[in-house]
């Protein structure tokens, strides 16, 4: 499973996505992962990706309705994984009004999640996506509650994914506590096995790896078996990274299905 902030396409160099187009179509395929949580693509960008990893189909809808402004897309290996059911929602005191912001924050915000039956083993299980606000603690707070409310809503024993840019430390921050302390969630990170690269940041504003680092791209996880291993992925091709996040990966397994 991948958490992927894209950095929105830009035609203005540096790091213009002509550029970094094929860089993230490398980063992705040395990796392989299964399911991925994009946050910032917008649709033609999207699309990009799709024509470069025909191995891949997704969902998603423009946080300001239609293919209007920035995707929390979800990938999938179609191959493997049959979508059975989807939706979104705006983090806002109107979570059904699209494109709806009531907490200050300038830019919407919103989730899409997906509720998935792997084809290999019939277990179903939902992966949810979301682009906690940038700039308002308070707004990231009140978007990690109603996340936390929606899953509670759910009254499943499915397991579920969470993945996202927070915008938050996690361990360090409201927003993190609410969703793994009160939200019974748990951080893929600390739980797995291995992990490589820890303490490096994952945003990095195309600076590169930098030691002492906070993690705020996240892969939250409940009713995970085991985590074998966690890496927050350092890629870049001649110099040229894939966004100014560094994906952060975990390596999961399900429980079996209930007969």
């Amino acid at each position: 499973v991948m958490a992927f902030n894209l950095r929105y396409a830009s035609a203005t160099p540096p790091n213009a996505w002509p550029q970094r187009r094929p860089v993230v179509k490398a980063c992705i395929e040395s990796v392989q992962p299964d399911l991925i949580g994009t946050q910032e693509g917008v649709y033609a960008q999207l699309k990009d990706i799709a024509a470069d990893l025909p191995a891949y189909e997704w969902i998603g809808l423009g946080r300001d309705g239609g293919s209007r402004g920035e995707f929390m897309a979800v990938f999938y290996r179609r191959d493997r994984f049959e979508p059975m059911a989807y939706d979104h929602f705006w983090l806002s005191d109107t979570p059904a009004v699209i494109a709806s912001s009531t907490w200050g924050n300038t830019n919407r915000r919103m989730v899409t999640w997906v509720r998935f039956k792997d084809r290999r083993t019939e277990r179903e299980f939902h992966f949810w996506n979301t682009h906690l606000d940038h700039a308002l603690q308070p707004a990231r707070e009140k978007g990690a509650t109603l996340i936390r409310e929606r899953i509670e809503e759910l009254k499943t024993e499915l397991p579920l994914l969470l993945v996202g840019d927070f915008n938050a430390e996690a361990g360090g921050n409201a927003a993190y506590d609410i969703l793994v302390r009160d939200g019974g969630l748990e951080d893929l990170w600390t739980r797995a096995g291995e992990r490589k690269n820890e303490g490096i940041n994952s945003f990095h504003g195309f600076e590169g790896p930098r030691p002492g680092g906070v993690r705020i791209d996240w892969i939250l996880g409940r009713g995970i078996a085991g985590v074998s291993r966690a890496e927050t992925v350092t890629f870049a091709q001649n110099g040229q990274y894939p966004s100014d996040h560094f994906p952060v990966v975990a390596w999961l397994t399900l429980p079996p299905a209930k007969p």
